[in-house]
């Protein structure tokens, strides 16, 4: 695993603005802070994976800051050979996922952008949480998706991720 401050280098030598490294870092503070609490309660959770899935969770925002920021990012991640399960968390923390059909549907690369381990789910739940640097509460999630027009299944999915997760 990179260290905490190779990540947040990694934002700022790709391009990345630095209110989308404030960004990072307070997901990484909220998702560390939630991974530890279900470690707590008996969950397995890596908690060193999720500190640095989060800080790089939006390392695409460096080239976009479209819809497709994740798969870009997801890529970016493989061309500096970082571990694969980071690739992931980067890859599926948009919402509480993209299935492949509606994937295709946004123009994105043809795949399943839907979180899957509690480290993915982590991030992406933290991730819906914050607006910039502000943490927010669900029902300002749920009312920010709907003013953006999500689909009803998006904004479900992201219900139940915040049911599964829970702790924040």
């Amino acid at each position: 695993m990179i260290p905490y401050g190779t990540a947040v280098k990694i934002l700022s030598d790709c391009g990345c603005n630095q209110n989308v490294i404030d960004h990072c870092l307070a997901v990484s503070l909220l998702s560390v802070n939630t991974a530890k609490k279900l470690l707590e309660s008996g969950k397995s959770v890596d908690v060193e994976l999720v500190r640095i899935g989060s800080v790089l969770h939006d390392l695409g925002r460096a080239r976009t800051h479209a819809i497709d920021h994740a798969a870009v990012g997801a890529g970016m991640a493989v061309e500096f050979g970082l571990d694969p399960r980071i690739v992931q968390i980067i890859k599926r923390h948009i919402g509480g996922g993209i299935s492949r059909l509606e994937a295709k549907d946004l123009g994105l690369p043809d795949d399943d952008y839907i979180p899957v381990t509690i480290e993915e789910k982590i991030v992406a739940h933290c991730d819906n949480l914050m607006r910039g640097t502000e943490r927010i509460s669900m029902d300002e999630c749920i009312s920010r998706m709907r003013s953006r027009n999500m689909s009803k299944e998006s904004i479900d999915r992201v219900r139940a991720l915040a049911d599964e997760v829970g702790v924040c």
